[in-house]
């Protein structure tokens, strides 16, 4: 892979990592141990996601994020509990994808890569505190499966077209920019709502004198 393709799958494996963190090391893991994914000598250091211990780790984390993503109100506990590790585990992938020997792209590549995850680690959570406000039980696991769904997709097009990926990688960043922006207007109108039908006094206008 030339340096535009390591950058691309750096970055489009950084940002689905804020969505599906482990089944981004497994699915990188198993393309690595069958020879999915071809690395430069530089980075034969990565083999170690192919590890069977460390893909039998990421595969009991995979099962877990799949069940906890499903219920309400779970996910969004499962969501804060990883606000730190999605966005660390992020960088750290996209570091190990950097020649170690260029400190500057190393600490490029860490800084980027775990911006990229907290983003998108972000717009998952804010969408899912908006889905757990609808009454009805299904919107949730719907949503959850297309993530699912699309994370799997967008893996398995990096993995095999490493020369795509940094566009795909530029989309799915617009695309959470624009998911967080919209969904935070969206809290502020249900909260402004809210308040309104409460009579909070806060929002109430002035007396009339």
């Amino acid at each position: 892979m030339g340096l535009a393709e390591i950058l691309g799958v750096a970055g489009s494996i950084s940002l689905l990592s804020g969505w599906r963190l482990y089944l981004t090391i497994l699915a990188t893991g198993v393309a690595m141990h069958f020879g999915w994914l071809p690395l430069p000598e530089h980075l034969q250091a990565l083999q170690i996601l192919a590890n069977p211990w460390v893909m039998g780790v990421a595969a009991v984390g995979t099962l877990a994020e799949f069940l906890a993503d499903k219920i309400a109100w779970i996910d969004s506990i499962w969501d804060s509990v990883h606000s730190i590790v999605r966005p660390l585990g992020g960088a750290l992938l996209a570091l190990a994808l950097v020649d170690s020997a260029d400190p500057a792209w190393q600490v490029i590549a860490f800084i980027l890569g775990g911006g990229g995850a907290l983003i998108s680690h972000s717009a998952k959570a804010t969408t899912r505190a908006v889905v757990n406000i609808s009454p009805e039980p299904y919107s949730n696991a719907a949503v959850s499966t297309g993530e699912d769904v699309a994370t799997t997709g967008l893996l398995a097009l990096v993995i095999a077209f490493p020369a795509v990926a940094i566009v795909i990688a530029l989309l799915l960043l617009i695309a959470a920019v624009l998911v967080i922006i919209a969904l935070r207007k969206l809290l502020r109108s249900v909260r402004g709502g809210l308040k309104r039908a409460l009579g909070d006094p806060v929002d109430a206008p002035p007396p009339i004198v």
